[in-house]
């Protein structure tokens, strides 16, 4: 079992002090100027008294008046904050001229954390044009905005639900699209066991929408990504794509998995799709400037942002759920992998997608595992702070181990993706990236 080690200064017994989650600002947030355009759903259900926050030359962002935790349902969108398209740093919408000689590519949830990330990477590649269609529920838009500023590039938002096919139909509308990538889901395994109705509905029910309206355009490119859940509990570690998939014991890993079956049966009846199964655990760390990175609405799902608000003072304690597992400390081990490395591997699917492979899976990992525990002391190493757990039982049946063997995307791939952010120095040498803590997001850099 590989160890942690990490690096520390004479200045890291202040890290703990300095690291600062600021929330975003409670007013509304001031845009740049934007063109707006209202989509079909909303001009039918919009109220008057919401529509006055926006202003289309000095867009304004309002709160919305309620606040809902998954989708965006059709009865409810009268309660919902207007609907709206516009390029974030531009005021021309695009033209048909424009698009013909770029790829626009749709990221679907590309405004949370991984998906942030992703689209970043995306905007390094000359005639790649980025869409994003995002409900905004689980992030926010001040990631896209920091993401334009890293890139020096626009990103085109339309603000959307994957499970209404209305606002699915719009942007397709709006953009000649290349290709799909596939993010927008609800997560959290622990959650999944206690509203297993709203994770089926958001991530099976949104798929669907998704391919129906894919196929509707002749839109027939998308990068999924999954998750190694779909395993189940394998036999062998380090997992390979090849490895029997389930039984799986949560229902957000079950809505994965059906949704790569959906997948499989679809490419099988047109030889015109292709597919790229993406299958990773845990993501971890945030972009080296500091500028984007995790940022959780409410308690943390995700162990790294956990600990780090129990560092904080934020929270009480570290939950560790069961210590009875066959690992070196009896805590759970699970593959890592820095988001940027992940962000990566996306763009490198993408590009795997021109060869038309079909539908293919890939897993994104290093294959080396840590446990709760090596975490959490790694932590205390980095910080010079005690950092208190209490060891509960587990909530769910779960493997003690969880690795993959790394995948190279074929040979043509391998030197367009490979792990660069070693685990240590990508998030546990607070002392030498401690500045970058700030702005609302949970990371460090090295």
């Amino acid at each position: 079992m590989p160890r942690l080690l990490c690096k520390s200064g004479s200045a890291s017994a202040d890290v703990v002090d300095q690291l600062k989650v600021l929330e975003f600002p409670s007013a509304p947030l001031q845009l740049h100027s934007v063109a707006t355009t209202v989509s079909r759903t909303a001009i039918a259900t919009h109220r008057p008294s919401i529509y006055k926050q926006y202003k289309s030359n000095n867009l304004i962002y309002g709160k919305s008046p309620r606040k809902r935790r998954h989708t965006v349902d059709g009865g409810d969108q009268a309660d919902a904050d207007l609907t709206l398209h516009r390029r974030l740093s531009t005021d021309v919408k695009p033209t048909a001229a424009e698009q013909s000689p770029q790829r626009y590519v749709l990221v679907t949830g590309g405004a949370g954390y991984i998906g942030s990330h992703t689209v970043l990477e995306l905007l390094k590649v000359p005639h790649y044009s980025i869409v994003v269609m995002d409900n905004l529920v689980n992030s926010n838009l001040e990631a896209l905005r920091r993401v334009e500023q890293l890139a020096g590039r626009s990103i085109h938002f339309v603000k959307g639900d994957v499970t209404s096919e209305v606002d699915l139909s719009h942007v397709f509308s709006l953009y000649n699209f290349w290709s799909v990538i596939h993010f927008a889901a609800i997560k959290a395994v622990g959650e999944s066991t206690r509203i297993p109705l709203e994770y089926y509905h958001n991530n099976l029910t949104g798929s669907l929408n998704l391919l129906r309206v894919m196929k509707q355009f002749n839109v027939k490119n998308l990068v999924f990504s999954s998750s190694a859940t779909v395993y189940g509990e394998p036999e062998m570690m380090p997992v390979r794509e090849s490895a029997q998939l389930g039984p799986v014991t949560n229902p957000y890993g079950r809505t994965k998995l059906f949704v790569e079956e959906i997948l499989r049966d679809v490419c099988a009846s047109d030889p015109e799709w292709n597919v790229c199964l993406l299958r990773y655990f845990n993501p971890v760390g945030a972009h080296p400037s500091g500028l984007i990175g995790e940022c959780p609405q409410g308690v943390p799902n995700n162990l790294l942002p956990y600990v780090i608000r129990v560092l904080q003072g934020h929270l009480p304690f570290v939950h560790v759920y069961g210590d009875d597992y066959e690992t070196v400390d009896g805590t759970g081990v699970r593959d890592y992998i820095h988001v940027c490395d992940l962000a990566t591997g996306h763009s490198a699917a993408l590009k795997k997608l021109e060869e038309k492979p079909g539908c293919v899976a890939y897993n994104l990992g290093t294959g080396a595992g840590f446990s709760v525990l090596e975490i959490i002391h790694a932590m205390e190493r980095a910080t010079h702070r005690k950092i208190p757990y209490k060891v509960k039982r587990k909530k769910f049946p779960s493997p003690a181990f969880c690795t993959l063997y790394p995948c190279t995307l074929s040979a043509h791939m391998r030197q367009v993706w490979v792990i660069v952010f070693i685990f240590t120095h990508a998030f546990l040498c607070l002392d030498r990236g401690s500045s970058s803590w700030r702005c609302g997001y949970v990371y460090g850099r090295c």
